[in-house]
């Protein structure tokens, strides 16, 4: 049954939403984590961490478009909220990237 006013915690909660956040916040915990554990040294060659999270930040794409195929249409400022909330994660990610490693 749908209901007749989405709010932003109602979408938020969706699965694909807190799947595609929690694999955000996975990469940036791994970058973070590496770096609390080995410092920020300069590899010649990238490691496994690098490696973990190209492949997390490549998977929640299609968890993301998933989202917003899903509920764009039906609760777009409610999904646009949540997409926005998302690309301040991944924003948060690239910097870590940038900035320690």
């Amino acid at each position: 049954m749908k209901p007749d006013i989405w709010t932003f915690g109602s979408i938020g909660k969706q699965p694909s939403a807190v799947l595609a956040m929690a694999i955000s916040l996975t990469a940036l915990v791994v970058v973070l984590g590496h770096v609390a554990v080995f410092g920020m040294v300069h590899e010649a060659d990238e490691g496994s961490a690098a490696h973990i999270w190209q492949l997390l930040m490549a998977a929640q794409v299609p968890v993301l478009a998933g989202f917003a195929i899903r509920w764009l249409p039906q609760a777009p400022i409610q999904a646009l909220k949540v997409l926005g909330l998302q690309a301040g994660i991944v924003g948060a990610n690239l910097a870590a990237v940038f900035f320690l490693t």
